[in-house]
């Protein structure tokens, strides 16, 4: 539940378009986060992490893509009208928030890595590995769902507060950099 890629674009489509939005988000995450777990019941994962091209163009991708919505959220931020930061920005599109959740799980290479290391320590000695693998990844699934629904709640909740003009810009910022920073550290980080 430490916060990083994945909460940063849920807060942030829960921040610019609503509950929805966040919600869309997170769903989007979170089928990314079973492809993975299906990656690597299949073996796929595993060969993502043996190539050094492969692992290497998805961290880029990855990088691009959280630098890319770190610059919009800062571009929004400095040049949006008086009169769209009064309001809330109609919404962010089930489609492409969910797509935009998916996307970044997608080229996140740490959620390859996790699925990979963390999931086949939990298969006991003798169980049907893949079945097994299959229902620890529902279970992280879960949790995941559980877990962003609470803090996509609390936000909506803060809507009032959140939502007046001066916040929202200074949101817009924060989210920025935020996501620039972790983009740029997705570029830089070692295996």
């Amino acid at each position: 539940m430490i916060p990083g890629v994945s909460t940063a674009v849920i807060l942030r489509q829960t921040f610019r378009f609503g509950r929805p939005s966040g919600v869309a988000a997170l769903l989007g995450n979170e089928t990314g986060i079973f492809l993975w777990a299906m990656a690597a019941v299949f073996g796929l994962s595993a060969l993502v992490l043996a190539s050094e091209v492969a692992y290497g163009a998805m961290k880029a991708v990855g990088a691009a893509l959280l630098i890319v919505m770190g610059v919009q959220s800062l571009w929004k931020a400095r040049h949006a009208p008086p009169a769209a930061e009064a309001s809330v920005p109609p919404g962010g599109g089930w489609r492409r928030s969910y797509g935009m959740g998916l996307a970044t799980c997608g080229a996140n290479p740490k959620a390859a890595v996790f699925a990979m290391s963390f999931l086949p320590q939990f298969v006991p000695q003798g169980a049907h590995v893949p079945l097994t693998l299959t229902l620890l990844a529902v279970v992280w699934v879960v949790v995941d769902v559980a877990w962003y629904v609470g803090v996509i709640w609390l936000v909506g909740r803060a809507g009032a507060v959140l939502g007046r003009p001066a916040v929202r810009r200074r949101l817009e910022q924060v989210t920025g950099v935020v996501l620039v920073a972790l983009g740029l550290r997705v570029a830089v980080e070692a295996r």
